[in-house]
């Protein structure tokens, strides 16, 4: 992961202030090159998360490991690890 400080770009400045709701689009000759979007510590650890190639195989495997395999039950998990009932 890369980060500028945002005194380093200072055209950004006004466009990106705490409390902002709009995604901004960085261009290079009319293509979009970047987004920079609001987000707090937990949605930036998302962020990271969906992007990451690694952890899109682990939940492609384990999709694929659902399909063929089929899912226990959370009253399954808790009564073979001798746990009461779930609400």
């Amino acid at each position: 992961m890369k980060s500028i400080d945002l005194s380093e770009v200072s055209a950004l400045v006004p466009l990106v202030t705490s409390g902002g709701t709009e995604p901004v689009f960085v261009t290079s000759e009319g293509q979009t090159v970047a987004a920079i979007v609001p987000t707090n510590a937990e949605d930036a650890e998302s962020l990271l998360l969906s992007i990451n190639p690694k952890f899109q195989e682990i939940l492609e495997r384990s999709e694929n490991r659902l399909k063929t395999e089929g899912a226990v039950s959370s009253a399954d998990v808790r009564s073979k690890l001798g746990l009461p009932p779930g609400k």
